[in-house]
């Protein structure tokens, strides 16, 4: 009996021990919606003889916080939203509409893509991260890393990066020195980039 009472206080002991060094939860999860009219996006594409650049808009959207501390999210695009910015007119629709045709994202058919965060790693300052996630184009899902950073803004989150796409990735063909040879100053180069802007409510 005097062993199973040292045996048991011996247990209660380093239960205590343990408990001493484990940090307590201070904070819970809190998944903030994204707001669709205060978000940007701004796409930019390149060619051997010059760029294009434009907007697609948010589709809906969440990011999740522990404290101050982005944690995860996701969010959709709209891609039957995409406008041109640098052309005018005809050539702005022009362009506009080839970029819906299954010649690039196939709108019809694909209407959205998506990402969604895997993992969230520190860079050191508050507010700076590296994102892990998984984007989806035309049904096809890559992952993908970039830094952003969320700042405070009058009781808003406002959380900001610069993403580079490869759309070979995607099957995403037209003018693609990937897929097409000797294709010359009419290559369009595979990478594009997606300026965003992800803007919450008050929180």
């Amino acid at each position: 009996m005097k062993k199973v009472t040292v045996l048991s206080t011996l247990l209660v002991a380093l239960a205590l021990v343990g408990m001493s060094f484990t940090n307590p939860i201070d904070n819970e999860v809190k998944s903030l919606t994204v707001s669709v009219e205060k978000s940007n996006i701004v796409w930019n594409g390149y060619k051997v003889t010059g760029s294009h650049t434009g907007n697609v808009q948010l589709k809906s959207g969440n990011l999740d916080f522990d404290g101050d501390k982005l944690v995860g999210g996701s969010f959709e695009i709209d891609m039957a939203s995409i406008t041109c910015n640098d052309l005018e007119g005809e050539w702005a629709q022009k362009l506009v509409g080839h970029l819906k045709s299954d010649d690039f994202f196939g709108v019809e058919k694909y209407p959205t893509a998506k990402f969604v965060i895997t993992q969230v790693v520190s860079r050191g300052t508050p507010g700076d991260y590296k994102v892990v996630g998984d984007i989806t184009i035309k049904g096809i899902t890559k992952q993908i890393k970039f830094f952003t950073n969320v700042k405070n803004d009058g009781g808003q989150k406002v959380a900001t990066a610069e993403v580079k796409v490869d759309r070979s990735d995607f099957n995403v063909r037209f003018g693609s020195g990937s897929f097409f040879d000797n294709l010359g100053d009419k290559t369009i180069y595979d990478e594009f980039d997606l300026k965003i802007e992800l803007v919450t409510p008050n929180s």
